[in-house]
């Protein structure tokens, strides 16, 4: 029958090396067996080395394509990436109310997993105001999650503490990605808080290397895949968990210097 076949979206931008952005959520989707949508909303010029150039779609573009996308397809779950500014968060948060594309999985991506904010005050503003309460799953990175919560996050008490002031701004899930850009780490723990209140931590060894573009991208998209097959939160976090985890501890090389996570490998260990 038509439609039958589980499809996801993903609302993000197009990274031209094909490692994190849009690209990265398509590998997850394909590797997860679910049939991947991609509703750009910028595209930038990459490769291992540098971004050399960046264009935002046109507003009026991106709200057609929710329009285009909703008269056809039975689009389960979703999940957002790469949103450039105001208007652009602004358009997305506005049509998706709109459509029904299935709950969707907010990826933050305001500042990076080094520290550095991406996004003009206004946008993070914006963001935190339309986009967040939206969100079935919100995974902030370690960086991220300080910004929104204004916490140090320094102790579980304090993560714990996190989590729940990001559910009062509208998230129903949230996964607070730990912290891992410290060499002298041996693992990396995310807190996970659900909407029932129930929470629990996942741990997995840290991996010292350079190849691990797109790996928020594909946690957030693979949780996106899961709750389209119709998992549930929990179920879905810990897939994308070991799954990434697998991605990253099998590197390929593609590129000169930051390069991609092994998507290909992380299929073979959890195969659907």
């Amino acid at each position: 029958m038509t439609n039958d076949y589980i499809q996801a979206l993903t609302i993000a931008g197009n990274d031209s090396d094909g490692s994190a952005g849009m690209p990265a959520d398509l590998h997850s989707f394909f590797c997860r067996n679910v049939y991947g949508m991609g509703l750009i909303t910028s595209a930038v010029s990459g490769n291992s080395y540098t971004i050399e150039a960046a264009h935002i779609i046109p507003i009026d573009f991106i709200e057609q394509q929710f329009k285009t996308l909703a008269k056809d397809f039975h689009i389960r779950a979703s999940k957002t990436g790469m949103l450039a500014n105001d208007d652009v968060i602004n358009v997305v948060a506005d049509n998706y109310q709109k459509v029904d594309f299935g709950p969707l999985v907010v990826d933050p991506v305001i500042i990076t997993k080094h520290g550095s904010m991406l996004l003009e005050q206004s946008a993070y503003e914006t963001f935190r105001e339309k986009l967040l309460p939206l969100a079935t799953v919100l995974t902030p990175n370690f960086y991220e999650a300080q910004k929104l919560t204004e916490l140090a996050l320094d102790t579980p008490e304090e993560i714990a503490k996190g989590a729940r002031t990001l559910q009062k701004l509208g998230a129903k899930n949230v996964m607070l990605k730990g912290r891992h850009d410290d060499a002298s780490q041996a693992e990396v723990t995310d807190y996970v808080l659900l909407e029932n209140g129930d929470s629990f931590t996942l741990t997995e060894s840290y991996i010292h290397t350079n190849r691990v573009n797109g790996t928020g991208d594909t946690l957030s998209a693979v949780i996106a895949a899961e709750l389209a097959k119709g998992n549930d939160v929990a179920t879905a976090i810990k897939i994308a968990k070991k799954f990434v985890h697998e991605a990253i501890a099998h590197p390929i090389e593609v590129g000169h210097q930051f390069g991609p996570i092994n998507h290909w490998a992380a299929a073979k260990k959890l195969p659907d």
